[in-house]
C-alpha cells in the first residue's frame, strides 16, 4: 500500500479543502495554521475580548469546516473565513452583550524609547480605540478588513455582502471619522 502524499505548505487553499473533504485531517490543520492568526487579529480588532479570541477562532473554524461544501471559490478562502468570523463575533456579542474593546497588536506598542513619545503614543492609541468603537458597525468592519487584513475592496464586498463601491465609501468615511477623533 502506498503511503499518503505529504501535504505541501505551498498547496493552494482549494487543494487543501479538497484534501480535507477526502478525509485528510492534516489539510484542515494546515488551513488552521495558515489562516488562524489573521482570523484572531480580525476578531480582536472587531472587539472580541482577548480572553474570548481563541474560542471564537475555534468556533469560526468549526462553522467553516461544517459548511465547507458551500464554499464555491467565488472569493478567497480567507475572505470567506473572515465573513464567518464576523458572524461568530456578532453572535457572541448578542449572547454576552459585553463592552467591545478594540485592542491593538502588541507589535504596534513600543516598550522602549523616549517616555514622552511613549505617553503620546499611548494617548493616540486610546483615542484611536475610542474612535473605532464609535464607528458604525459596517464602517468598522470595512476599515479593519482593509487596514488590518489588507483586503481589496472586491474581497471586502464579497465578505460583507455589499458592493465594492459601497465598501470604498464606508472605508473613506471610517478614515475621515478616525482622523477627526485623533485631532
Amino acid at each position: 500500500m502506498a503511503s499518503p502524499q505529504p501535504l505541501a505548505a505551498s498547496s493552494s487553499d482549494a487543494a487543501l479543502i479538497a484534501a480535507w473533504q477526502a478525509g485528510d485531517e492534516r489539510a484542515a490543520t494546515e488551513l488552521v495554521r495558515r489562516h488562524g492568526r489573521a482570523l484572531a487579529r480580525f476578531l480582536a480588532g472587531g472587539g472580541a475580548r482577548e480572553a474570548d479570541v481563541d474560542d471564537l477562532v475555534q468556533e469560526t473554524f468549526i462553522r467553516a469546516f461544517r459548511a465547507v461544501g458551500k464554499f464555491r471559490g467565488q472569493c478567497q478562502f480567507r475572505t470567506w473565513l473572515l465573513t464567518i468570523g464576523g458572524n461568530v463575533l456578532k453572535d457572541a456579542a448578542r449572547r454576552f452583550r459585553q463592552v467591545r474593546v478594540v485592542p491593538l497588536d502588541d507589535e504596534l506598542r513600543s516598550r522602549d524609547g523616549d517616555p514622552h513619545e511613549t505617553a503620546v503614543a499611548g494617548e493616540t492609541e486610546g483615542r484611536l480605540r475610542e474612535g473605532l468603537e464609535r464607528l458604525p458597525h459596517m464602517q468598522r468592519e470595512v476599515f479593519l478588513l482593509r487596514a488590518q487584513q489588507g483586503l481589496e475592496y472586491e474581497e471586502i464586498a464579497a465578505a460583507l455582502g455589499t458592493s465594492p463601491g459601497a465598501a470604498r465609501v464606508h472605508y473613506h468615511h471610517a478614515v475621515r471619522r478616525l482622523k477627526e477623533s485623533l485631532q
